[in-house]
């Protein structure tokens, strides 16, 4: 059985869609990620009725509703 953190070691430099407590979809390609689940992406964009290019962006773990594999 993998460990969370294992599961989201072995999606770096895969893309993920993160779901923020404020509702958005953030897509972007996972460079790093800490044991708080701080989470840096780069290509980031907000998903949604129209796309909103972000570029790197940084999430707070305390933020995030859940990561999971992009497309």
């Amino acid at each position: 059985m993998q460990r969370p953190l294992d599961v989201l070691g072995s999606s770096v430099e895969k893309t993920v869609i993160v779901k923020v407590k404020n509702g958005e979809n953030i897509s972007g390609v996972l460079k790093a990620f800490d044991s708080h689940i701080n989470i840096w992406l780069d290509d980031a964009s907000i998903q949604g009725d129209r796309e909103v290019k972000l570029g790197k962006v940084l999430l707070r773990g305390d933020s995030i509703v859940y990561i999971s594999p992009g497309k």
